[in-house]
């Protein structure tokens, strides 16, 4: 007769209660720890950035991992035009920054990032018209491989706008000229239009010397001179009354000579008598 040698094991079969929650159980092990064994990386940059032709233009780039950057952190920065076409991977870092050697970003790309702040950065350096596109930053810091690695930004270059940069030397010369040029305005407005003289002498001696025997010829008084616009602009409150005492004593001095003209005057014994010239005849007058 065989004998089992099994045969002192109970089987069981296991409960159904028990089996669903080992589900459960596997379940939320799988949902909250499984982002802990399969790390994720995000990356972000502005979406839009404008610069003016000639400008140094920042094309930011951070990102956030949940590994501690290591020497197998990669960056890689690509160019896609405006008017389409595949992207042109221009720049990658590993490690160190490799610079483009040649092409249209040759000499013009600057390493801006710090792998240990969590920054993948670069500047174009004098940007142009042919840089409008889009620029992508693509980081990989393994074992981070999901999530969003890769990021876009759209850069417009515009011409810039015309302005004046004054140096120094053109702030020197306007200190210098704008003096010079008002100064010399003034003198030429000084030459232009006379001002009268301040001290202007109110007495005039008389052109006649009356002395007996002989005859003098009595110069007519100076023409009396119209003053122009730019005179009377010119002119102050002092030499207004100068110049109406004399206009008024040149009145005096005509009607005094039409009076002689008319009959003689007599001083004394010398007679005064007008000439058709002009002139004064003094002489002795004698009984007839």
């Amino acid at each position: 007769m065989q004998v089992n040698p099994f045969s002192h094991i109970k089987m069981r079969r296991p409960r159904q209660g028990n089996t669903a929650l080992n589900v459960i159980l596997l379940l939320y092990l799988v949902v909250f720890y499984a982002p802990s064994i399969v790390s994720s990386i995000s990356v972000s940059t502005p979406a839009e950035l404008h610069a003016s032709k000639g400008d140094t233009v920042t094309l930011s780039c951070t990102f956030t991992s949940t590994s501690r950057p290591t020497s197998k952190m990669t960056v890689d920065w690509s160019y896609r035009p405006q008017s389409g076409g595949p992207p042109l991977t221009f720049f990658h870092f590993s490690s160190r920054a490799f610079l483009p050697p040649d092409g249209q970003f040759a000499g013009r790309i600057r390493w801006e990032g710090t792998p240990a702040r969590e920054e993948a950065s670069i500047s174009l350096i004098n940007a142009t018209l042919n840089d409008n596109g889009t620029y992508t930053c693509s980081v990989r810091n393994p074992p981070d491989v999901h999530g969003s690695p890769t990021s876009h930004t759209v850069l417009t270059v515009t011409p810039k706008a015309a302005s004046i940069h004054f140096s120094d030397v053109a702030v020197l010369l306007a200190f210098v000229l704008l003096p010079s040029t008002i100064v010399t305005l003034i003198l030429i407005a000084r030459i232009l239009c006379p001002k009268k003289k301040r001290n202007q002498s109110k007495a005039y001696r008389s052109p006649i010397e009356v002395t007996e025997g002989e005859e003098y010829g009595v110069h007519p008084p100076p023409k009396e001179k119209k003053a122009s616009c730019c005179d009377l602009y010119m002119m102050d409150s002092e030499d207004e009354e100068g110049y109406y005492e004399l206009k008024r004593g040149l009145l005096r001095m005509k009607a005094m000579l039409s009076l002689s003209a008319r009959e003689p005057c007599r001083l004394g014994d010398v007679t005064v008598t007008s000439k058709p010239s002009g002139a004064l005849h003094m002489g002795n007058t004698e009984e007839k």
